[in-house]
C-alpha cells in the first residue's frame, strides 16, 4: 500500500489508512505501508523492490493519477507494467462519472500485472478510494491474484 503524495504524512493520509482499515476487514494482510514523494523515479524504485518481494501479491497506489504537473503516478506506472487491465479505469471512470458528473474524466485510475503481481493506482481523494475499493478490488482482488499465481 503506497501513498504517493507530497503532503501528506501518516498522520493526515486518509487515503491510506482507509485502503489498509478495507484491506484488514476483508480480511487481507497489508505487508507494508509507505508514503512516498509525486516522483516518477521514486515510484518506479518503489515498484521495481516490491516487484521482487515475495511476501507481496498485490500494490495498491493512491494519489499522483490526475492531470496537474506533479502527478506522475500513472506515467511511472505505465513504463512498468507488463500488461494493463483497461477494464478497471473504464470501470472507475464510469462509477466515478456517476458520483461527481464530468470531472471524472480526468482520473488517470489504472491497473495491471507487473512481476506477477497485480497493481491498482487510485486517486488520492477518500470518496475515490472507497469507490475504487467496495466496487472493484475487494470484489476481484482475490481472483486476480489466483490467476497471476497460475502461471508460478
Amino acid at each position: 500500500m503506497i501513498t504517493v503524495s507530497d503532503t501528506r504524512s501518516a498522520e493526515t493520509d486518509k487515503s491510506g489508512q482507509l485502503i489498509k482499515e478495507l484491506l484488514l476487514a476483508d480480511d487481507h494482510t497489508v505487508a507494508l505501508y509507505q508514503i512516498i514523494k509525486d516522483e516518477p523515479k521514486e515510484i518506479q524504485s518503489q515498484m521495481t523492490a516490491l516487484g521482487e518481494d515475495t511476501r507481496i501479491n498485490a500494490v495498491i497506489f493512491n494519489g499522483g493519477t490526475g492531470i496537474a504537473p506533479r502527478d506522475t503516478t500513472y506515467d511511472a506506472l505505465e513504463k512498468l507494467l507488463e500488461k494493463t487491465l483497461p477494464g478497471f479505469g473504464e470501470l472507475f471512470r464510469f462509477l466515478s462519472y456517476q458520483e461527481i458528473g464530468s470531472r471524472a474524466m480526468a482520473s488517470r485510475a489504472v491497473a495491471g500485472v507487473y512481476q506477477s503481481k497485480i497493481i491498482f493506482s487510485l486517486p488520492g481523494s477518500s470518496n475515490a478510494v472507497r469507490l475504487g475499493m467496495e466496487k472493484l478490488i475487494l470484489p476481484e482482488l482475490v481472483h486476480l491474484v489466483k490467476q497471476l499465481n497460475l502461471q508460478n
